[in-house]
């Protein structure tokens, strides 16, 4: 019997016929038996991707990881995250669960402190110089607030011209 949720194992990832098109979440069928498996997944699925937040990227899985780790897979990925590079990672019932990114996803990188923002590539803000002293303040100024608009561009918070 059951007695609550770190009783439940999830088996190996499971490929699932009909799948909602953003997060993968698996369908359940009318009459359909082993239900507890559907749900299970797509539990597991809203659990990682809800205000997602990722503890870094990486292009390996790290060593030990705990349930509930979430990470970013970078180019080149190795081990069991071949395959996989821009998915974000989740550890659930000591599996790896993949979510593949969708145009407009946003994750919050707890490693830089930083939101990243998915349209066909993850982007970030970049570090901004600020202008120096001298006789070009006032073009210094402005190429640094055009830089500030590239990146709020960049990240979707301004839209763009």
């Amino acid at each position: 019997m059951i007695r609550d949720a770190k009783d439940l194992v999830m088996s190996d990832p499971v490929i699932f016929e009909s799948n909602s098109p953003r997060f993968s979440l698996p369908l359940l069928y009318s009459g359909q038996s082993g239900k507890e498996v559907f749900v299970n997944e797509a539990f597991a699925r809203i659990d990682a991707a809800l205000h997602c937040s990722i503890l870094g990227e990486n292009t390996d899985p790290p060593e030990n990881p705990a349930d509930g780790d979430n990470w970013l897979i970078s180019a080149d990925a190795t081990g069991e995250w071949a395959g996989y590079e821009n998915a974000i990672a989740c550890r659930q019932s000591g599996n790896w669960i993949f979510l593949a990114p969708h145009e407009g996803m946003r994750i919050f990188d707890r490693s830089s402190g930083q939101e990243l923002l998915f349209f066909g590539f993850w982007r970030k803000g970049s570090i901004l110089e600020e202008p120096v002293g001298g006789s070009t303040v006032d073009v210094e100024a402005r190429a640094s607030i055009n830089e500030i608009i590239a990146v709020l561009q960049a990240l979707g918070i301004s839209p763009s011209a």
